[in-house]
């Protein structure tokens, strides 16, 4: 080992196996909200040891924040390992290991690859990153961004083949994937059975507030409250709905207890439905936030906020708070 650059050699004499990306495709799970590959798989395909690669994390724990590297707790090591049972955590002996498992976002393998001095580095990480890139794609409709940023990284590897510049070319890759995973969209269809993808849109749009969400709908139920857990810490919500909403005052009591501050008020004003983000950003949905994907329906973002001006005029006017 060499202690000075802190960079690990290959053990040829572990047993390794060559993964596709297709197989790497099922080393990926979601654990926490993130896409991760679990350190023993992460060894197999660079052709380390397990404990290898956790020595190089230990003595470069700077490069590896937790949203790069984390270790599982045991509930997550076990529901992991039932659900799972193909996983390295079998083929391990997961009762033989003395410390529960670290696992690797794809910031945190692609950093990791930087540490590596393998022939096979490059190679391996490609697939892993195109690996991701699938996984990504199985998530979103909006293909066209993922593979642009596909391109990226095939063409920064493509430029400098040294190890030296592994690193580097990974770090531009993410910079662009950050860009990339910011912009902004102006409407959006979803087609009958996209359920997730237009969950999971909706849930980045709510992600995004700061300070305070606006929804308008006149037909929620308790499903609006799992996505609202979603939400930023202390960011404040107002429900304008119907005398329809199948929701209860001991539904929102409890919501509050835990993701505070969440108001739900009835009116008659409302036939559309509409998302305002502090003040400043407003959408318009085409389906009720409790049918997303169930019909084919259309997210748009609307670029006049005078608007959402309106809006609060007309929220003022004749409404019960239920909270």
């Amino acid at each position: 080992m060499n202690e000075e650059n802190n960079i690990i050699s290959v053990n040829k004499e572990v047993n390794v196996i060559e993964y596709d990306i297709e197989n790497i495709k099922n080393l990926i799970y979601t654990i926490r909200e993130k896409q991760v590959m679990l350190d023993s798989d992460v060894a197999i395909l660079y052709h380390y040891e397990t404990k290898r690669i956790n020595e190089t994390v230990r003595r470069n724990k700077e490069r590896f924040p937790i949203n790069f590297c984390f270790q599982l707790t045991e509930d997550e090591t076990e529901n992991l390992r039932s659900q799972f049972a193909t996983s390295s955590l079998e083929k391990e002996n997961y009762g033989g290991r003395r410390t529960l498992p670290y696992v690797f976002t794809e910031q945190g393998i692609a950093m990791l690859s930087g540490l590596l001095k393998n022939e096979i580095a490059i190679q391996v990480s490609i697939n892993i990153m195109n690996a991701f890139v699938e996984m990504r794609k199985l998530l979103v409709t909006n293909g066209q961004v993922f593979e642009r940023l596909s391109n990226v990284e095939y063409k920064l590897l493509e430029q400098d083949r040294m190890l030296s510049d592994h690193e580097k070319n990974f770090e531009k890759v993410f910079d662009e994937l950050q860009k990339n995973k910011k912009e902004k969209f102006s409407q959006k269809i979803f087609f009958d059975g996209q359920i997730y993808d237009s969950y999971s849109l909706i849930i980045d749009i709510i992600k995004t507030a700061q300070n305070k969400i606006l929804i308008i709908d006149n037909y929620i139920d308790d499903s609006i409250l799992k996505m609202l857990s979603k939400k930023n810490k202390n960011v404040e919500v107002v429900i304008l709905t119907s005398q329809n909403s199948n929701i209860s005052k001991l539904d929102i009591n409890k919501f509050n207890k835990q993701y505070p501050t969440l108001k739900i008020a009835k009116t008659n004003k409302f036939h559309d439905r509409f998302i305002a983000i502090d003040n400043k950003e407003l959408y318009h949905c085409g389906a009720s936030l409790k049918d997303l994907g169930k019909k084919c329906f259309a997210i748009s973002k609307m670029s006049d906020i005078e608007y959402i001006k309106r809006l609060e005029k007309v929220r003022s006017i004749k409404w019960r708070d239920l909270s």
